[in-house]
């Protein structure tokens, strides 16, 4: 591991904030409702994984380009990953915005506004064979997903 600016990190996280900004003018119907019933755990594990994986995206030079290897298709892979969770969140502004179409699937993936970007940034700790990444990517997944799932059980319930 080495530490140093990646901007490939950097790249990640506009990717990933922009579309979060967007969405806060526009949340779906009732989203308060849900947010509300949230286990405190899962809460605890998102935020702690969002820090931990903002901050190490970016201070660790693994993520950057370089020369094409083997290695090199799990940075391709990240990347498609990212743009699919563009193309969802896409699908998600040009919808009525509800509860359902927030935690929808995308391309066969199960909420996949959790799902994506977790599986993006697990597969770039791959591509920078990052283990610190990994970790806290694992920890954004448990509760980040874990939330997701909860709310769409609530959502198909209703």
């Amino acid at each position: 591991m080495a530490f140093g600016f990646s901007y490939v990190g950097l790249i990640y996280l506009i990717m990933l904030m922009l579309p979060n900004l967007l969405w806060t003018k526009n949340q779906p119907k009732n989203y308060e409702k849900y947010a509300g019933n949230e286990k405190k755990i899962l809460v605890f594990l998102e935020r702690t994984g969002e820090v931990l994986v903002s901050c190490l995206v970016l201070i660790f030079s693994d993520f950057n380009i370089k020369p094409w290897s083997p290695w090199s298709w799990w940075l391709l892979l990240s990347f498609l990953l990212m743009v699919c969770y563009e193309l969802y969140w896409v699908r998600y502004f040009r919808s009525e915005k509800t509860m359902g179409d927030f935690y929808s699937s995308f391309l066969g993936l199960p909420v996949a506004g959790a799902t994506l970007p977790v599986a993006a940034f697990f597969l770039l700790a791959v591509y920078g064979r990052n283990p610190a990444l990994m970790a806290a990517v694992i920890l954004l997944g448990i509760g980040h997903i874990g939330i997701h799932l909860m709310h769409r059980k609530e959502v198909v319930g209703e």
